[in-house]
């Protein structure tokens, strides 16, 4: 039955009322889409993405699996240690090394079985089972009340030395590095455990060349950068009386050949070294290595010998000079040449060191001053541009300390000048083999030469001669420049005529007596005005072949 509109109302069209309402379902539909009204709680989440649930599933994998592993497996093989030292007294003296040996073997034996799918596990377990190993043969001369051998005893060194070459072998038959790394800690370890010097230094050098065989069967230079810092800190320890062992803390300066096993083990080092390196990042670990074995090998050998003998202090420092100096030529020709200029360098310190002990000073400045000719010859010999820049460092060191320290002038000034300009002209007779493109260097040494000359001279010649003795050096260094045909010197020359002109102006109207004063003036007037004509002449010349030329 239709509707009956009231009077005064406007009539509702069906139609018109049917499509608001479509509207308005319309618009509460997309109101609830966007509020996810009605839908469930987790809808709202925004999705993980495969490859963010992909990293977050490794990392909790590489958590449980290998983290968990060596953590677990090192708190284990730590607890079993503990437990092997402790006395069993009621037991035989070997009851806990042979139960060491036993729980060695069963971790070999299950490292072996979870070779796959867990290789990483089967590794940690190897290592446990290696250092248990060296433990348990350890336990024979250690921790306890009842040994049965004594570490000082042949038989006791012996076991021990070759528990740690039986670990050696097991590492390099896996070809790992980092086996190799723990095997040649128990190697050092033995060095330190047993009592007679002879055979702890022996041990030293021993494990050193088996950690550069290695290095080279593995053509890696990890084996060695391991074995560097063990086998230093194993020497530096025994070299302060072993106080692993509860001796007191003091210098040990017997047998006095000591420190040449650090000169091996340096000199095996780096010839490993040389041999390992394979790649651009094994060769910036190689140079690396390099320097360190520099500066630890000799370093400690320095230490060592200041403190142990004073009575053969100076023949120590030669002889590593001579091996230092050695290895920096079988390095020469290495790509780099960081490693000959790390060992020449050294080897050269160790002779100052030796100069400094032979030589009273002042007269050690002479010497030094003349090593570093032989340094540059060196140089030149072994195409080293880095160690003719240290030297001239070095040089400029010397020569300062020489200022500071000196009292009065002994004329040795001259001699670091004499020594600067043979300097410049070896730099300029090989300027080729060593490959300067400038004449940096040279330079260098002569602005050095044109202030030495000048002070040594004021110091050494009365006030009243200084002017004359100085227009002398400007004559030298004319003759020099005509001789070598090298305007360098020439320039030398000039300046230093133009340094006494105001010498002169400064202090000869001032200080020096009418005689003097003329006579210098007068005879630096003359060399001036001939100085001027020659060159006039010589421009003129210059000028005349020109236009025959032309």
């Amino acid at each position: 039955m239709p509707m009956d509109n009231q009077p005064g109302e406007s009539p509702v069209d069906p139609v018109l009322l049917a499509e608001k309402m479509r509207r308005l379902e319309a618009r509460l539909a997309l109101v609830e889409d966007r509020l996810r009204m009605g839908e469930p709680a987790g809808a709202a989440e925004t999705p993980v993405s495969p490859v963010s649930r992909g990293i977050d599933e490794e990392t909790e994998f590489k958590l449980g699996q290998e983290w968990f592993s060596r953590v677990g497996i090192a708190a284990l093989g730590i607890g079993i240690a503990f437990t092997l030292s402790l006395p069993f007294r009621d037991l035989p003296p070997a009851f806990p090394s042979v139960l060491g040996y036993v729980l060695a073997a069963g971790f070999f034996i299950v490292a072996g079985f979870c070779r796959r799918p867990f290789e990483p596990i089967s590794g940690h377990l190897r290592a446990t089972a290696m250092a248990l190993f060296y433990f348990a043969s350890l336990r024979l001369c250690f921790f306890g009340d009842r040994r049965v051998l004594s570490a000082d005893s042949i038989a006791g060194g012996l076991v021990l030395t070759l528990a740690a070459g039986a670990n050696l072998a097991i590492a390099l038959r896996r070809k790992s590095p980092w086996l190799c790394g723990l095997a040649l800690f128990t190697g050092y370890a033995t060095a330190l455990a047993v009592g007679s010097p002879g055979l702890a230094l022996s041990l030293m050098a021993l494990f050193s060349f088996a950690a550069v065989a290695a290095s080279r069967l593995l053509s890696r230079p990890a084996p060695i950068l391991i074995a560097m810092p063990l086998g230093y800190a194993t020497y530096v320890a025994w070299a302060l009386n072993n106080p692993f062992l509860g001796r007191p803390l003091q210098p040990v300066a017997y047998p006095p050949w000591a420190p040449g096993v650090l000169l091996v083990c340096l000199v095996a080092f780096a010839a490993g070294l040389r041999r390992s390196v394979r790649g651009d990042r094994e060769d910036a670990l190689g140079n690396i290595g390099f320097l360190l074995n520099g500066l630890a090998g000799y370093g400690i050998f320095l230490l060592h010998t200041l403190a142990a003998s004073d009575t053969w202090f100076a023949g120590d420092q030669l002889v590593a000079f001579s091996t230092l100096l050695g290895l920096a030529i079988f390095l020469a020709h290495d790509r780099g040449g960081v490693g000959s200029f790390v060992y020449a360098m050294t080897g050269f310190l160790a002779l100052s060191f030796a100069i400094i002990k032979v030589v009273e000073p002042p007269d050690v400045f002479v010497w030094l001053s003349l090593q570093s000719v032989i340094v540059v010859a060196t140089a030149i010999w072994l195409c080293s541009r880095l160690m003719i820049v240290a030297n001239f460092l070095i040089y400029l060191c010397i020569l300062g300390a020489y200022v500071a320290v000196a009292r009065r002038e002994h004329g040795i000034s001259l001699g670091f000048g004499l020594v600067a300009l043979v300097t410049a002209r070896l730099l300029g007779w090989k300027k080729d083999r060593l490959e300067l493109k400038t004449e940096l260097m040279r330079n260098a040494y002569l602005v050095a030469v044109f202030f030495i000359f000048p002070y040594g001279l004021y110091h050494l010649v009365p006030g009243a001669w200084v002017g004359l003795a100085w227009v002398g050096a400007s004559l030298l260094y004319y003759l020099l420049g005509t001789i070598l045909a090298n305007r360098k010197y020439r320039w030398m020359g000039h300046a230093t005529l133009l340094l006494t002109v105001l010498y002169l102006a400064v202090a000869g109207i001032s200080r020096l007596e009418p005689l003097f004063r003329n006579l210098s003036i007068l005879v630096l007037g003359t060399v001036l005005v001939i100085a001027s004509l020659i060159f006039a002449r010589l421009r003129a010349k210059r000028k005349t072949a020109s236009g025959f030329q032309n």
